[in-house]
């Protein structure tokens, strides 16, 4: 049988029972195939390469490299989760890069979405380029493909950069949790330990804020809805609709509206709140959140994060609108 065809008689991963005998497995596969040699991963911090960070630093420890960018893009706090639940908390081998200012400096003035995302996705191909070059005895790398990415895109998980990555860079791939779903990759998260915070971590475009703050980035811009993201989903914890909603964002636009601050006309940003349920993501609908959830929410927005004037909320279901704005 097909390495990437999951077999009919594979039981779905449902409980930390049978997570653990499938770590178990993989560790013992894992090692099996490495052997002695290193192991490159690009860890976003998303669910996918998380877990199989931590299942490869169970079975192999610091023979696994990891290297976490930080493209300027991150949501509030999420670099810093990488540093702390792998450096600090699992010792792994971790190199981070802060590479925020050369990656803003290359969006300045891009506002076509198409082409802000291959300028991201390029780029961060060049920065991992970079960074694996600079080690020595690297033989294997390891990726976070599940099983719908190689229902989908035979095989290769773009954001991980595997398809990208130069010619003359011929690793031996580790895909521990290519035949797995995603809910079975975070009920095996969950065994392995990881926070909730990130094993639950909602599915996010590659470019991630890049497609949230809409037309040429600016830094004040991006800092805003970073914060207003932030407040966002504070507030969904608070209110217990974190699972309870399938994906739910801000997005900070490029034009700005009329506002009273201080008995002042103003002219700032509006930031706009999406929620959507969805099985699928092909089709969507929008909850209906409690008025005095979305009051808060305001409230904190306004007058927390500068430059903002007006939230709103959006009412679009997909179709014809689209879960994210671009």
């Amino acid at each position: 049988m097909d390495s990437n065809t999951r077999p009919e008689s594979m039981e779905r991963i449902t409980t930390k029972e049978l997570a653990d005998k499938f770590i178990e497995d993989k560790v013992a596969e894992v090692r099996a195939q490495v052997g002695d040699k290193k192991v490159l991963l690009a860890l976003s911090g998303g669910v996918d390469s998380s877990v199989v960070a931590a299942l490869l630093i169970k079975a192999i420890g610091k023979q696994l490299v990891c290297v976490h960018v930080n493209h300027g893009l991150m949501r509030k706090g999420e670099s810093e989760q990488v540093i702390e639940v792998f450096k600090n908390g699992l010792d792994a081998n971790l190199i981070y890069v802060d590479a925020s200012d050369r990656f803003l400096d290359l969006l300045k003035d891009v506002d076509e979405p198409e082409t802000k995302r291959k300028i991201i996705g390029g780029e961060f191909i060049k920065v991992f380029d970079e960074e694996a070059r600079k080690l020595e005895g690297i033989s294997f790398l390891a990726q976070g493909t599940i099983y719908p990415d190689i229902l989908e895109s035979d095989g290769v998980k773009a954001h991980h950069n595997v398809g990208g990555l130069p010619e003359d860079m011929q690793f031996e791939l580790v895909e521990p949790v290519k035949l797995l779903f995603k809910d079975e990759v975070r009920v095996v998260g969950n065994a392995l330990g990881l926070p909730e915070s990130m094993v639950d971590r909602q599915p996010f475009p590659g470019p991630v804020l890049g497609v949230r703050c809409t037309g040429a980035i600016t830094r004040d811009r991006l800092a805003a809805l970073r914060e207003s993201d932030a407040i966002l989903r504070e507030e969904f914890d608070t209110a217990g609709l974190t699972k309870q909603v399938w994906q739910f964002f801000t997005v900070v636009t490029d034009f700005r509206s009329t506002g009273v601050r201080n008995g002042k006309r103003v002219f700032d940003w509006p930031v706009i709140i999406r929620a959507v349920n969805t099985v699928d993501a092909m089709s969507a609908t929008v909850p209906e959140l409690d008025r005095n959830v979305l009051k808060k929410i305001t409230d904190r927005i306004l007058a927390e994060v500068p430059g903002v004037c007006r939230v709103l909320y959006d009412l679009s279901p997909k179709s014809p609108a689209t879960i994210e704005w671009e």
